[in-house]
């Protein structure tokens, strides 16, 4: 679906900066709306705080987090607080298409996925802020002329260490749960088929089990009902789409799957208060 969250994604293969409190106002484009990202995104947090959304789970980065942001990825900012410095480094969708990343790499991505957030000791921090300012300066002499089979290193090397971070993290923690996974598959199922599918027997079914069971598990994990967060998940795409696009009212539940506008109006007053073109004009 091409109408949907907005792709944001990056116009060089690389690129690498950091952001201080003088920047903030770059990051209040991510603020209002929620958007899709198509690159990937490695960020280390040195100061200052971040409320964020990642994949509609509020995340809190302190100082001495590093997150790894997926392509695919729904990512929206809520708050801003303190004495900003951040680093950041991404590659972008075509690049990481083509690039020619190793199993050991690859494997990292499943433990990322749920965890996208590690929180590093001061030592760990400190190193990693000493690598991105190496890579700060070779940017800055070779901007994105790096040759693609560097690049393609720099990327498999940043992924291997992601991943041997995280491997420490989940050998010190216990298990996830059965009911956790179960849980966590059913947030991912919804993400990929929300506008198209919003009965809660389909994700039973696709994940085996029985709606009533699938509801019970998810209410005990998450505090909310699978038909809250299926609608949580279509509302934040209406609303994205009501203030980013031009698209008319009936396009907008058209693309979510709708049978007429009527219906798609009772169902966005019944969640947010107002209707569809009220929200558009607020």
């Amino acid at each position: 679906m091409e109408n949907d969250i907005p792709k944001i994604d990056l116009p060089e293969d690389w690129i690498i900066g950091n952001l201080t409190h003088n920047d903030i106002g770059l990051l209040s484009l991510y603020v209002n709306y929620p958007c899709r990202l198509k690159a990937e995104i490695f960020v280390l947090c040195m100061q200052g705080e971040i409320e964020a959304s990642v994949n509609l789970t509020r995340k809190q980065v302190k100082p001495g987090s590093f997150i790894t942001i997926l392509p695919g990825t729904i990512l929206q900012i809520h708050k801003v607080e303190g004495d900003l410095q951040i680093y950041f480094m991404g590659f972008s969708s075509d690049f990481i298409e083509h690039s020619n990343i190793g199993k050991s790499a690859m494997d990292m991505l499943y433990a990322v996925k749920d965890n996208p957030i590690i929180e590093l000791k001061e030592q760990h921090a400190q190193l990693l802020k000493d690598y991105f300012s190496l890579l700060l300066k070779t940017y800055e002499v070779c901007g994105s002329r790096l040759n693609k089979d560097i690049l393609n290193h720099l990327l498999s090397g940043i992924l291997m260490g992601v991943g041997a971070m995280h491997k420490d993290k989940i050998q010190s923690k216990a298990n996830i749960s059965k009911a956790e996974q179960i849980s966590k598959n059913f947030s991912r199922l919804v993400m990929q088929n929300y506008t198209t599918q919003r009965n809660v027997a389909w994700y039973a079914k696709k994940l085996g089990i029985t709606a009533a069971h699938l509801s019970t598990i998810v209410k005990q994990t998450t505090g909310k009902t699978c038909v809250e967060i299926i609608t949580l998940m279509v509302i934040m795409d209406a609303k994205t789409q009501l203030k980013s696009t031009n698209l008319s009212i009936h396009d907008i539940a058209y693309s979510l799957n709708f049978t007429n506008m009527s219906f798609f109006g009772k169902y966005f007053k019944r969640n947010v208060g107002m209707g569809p073109l009220e929200y558009r004009n607020s």
